[in-house]
């Protein structure tokens, strides 16, 4: 089992920054991948970001490209995203989620945390 517990979520202008952390406990092990997603009220899930273990490997929606980094850090084992030139549509409860055996499914999710950007 594993847990995931983000933090990092706040109220921001466009063009500001915020930084979201998510600490993983329990199997963490067997986080190969780790990802962000977000939903936006009304909107699907869409995932924002993945890494894999060593953090060689990243994917980003084409939303975010540019302006998001993910990144992990296995000794803390903690994953963060960055975001930058943050914009109204980014608004959304943003949630981590692990996996054990590759990019498309994951098994593990965090609650979230609510990012809102303001225009």
């Amino acid at each position: 089992q594993v847990e995931l517990v983000e933090s990092g979520g706040g109220l921001v202008q466009a063009g500001g920054s915020l930084k979201l952390s998510c600490a993983a406990s329990g199997r963490t092990g067997s986080t190969y991948i780790m990802a962000w997603f977000r939903q936006a009220p009304g909107k699907e899930r869409e995932r924002v970001a993945a890494v894999n273990w060593s953090g060689s490997t990243t994917t980003y929606a084409d939303s975010v490209k540019g302006r998001f980094t993910i990144s992990r850090d296995n000794a803390k084992n903690t994953v963060y995203l960055r975001m930058n030139s943050l914009r109204p549509e980014d608004t959304a409860v943003y949630y981590c989620a692990a996996s054990t055996n590759g990019w498309r499914t994951y098994d593990y999710w965090g609650r979230g945390t609510e990012v809102t950007v303001s225009s």
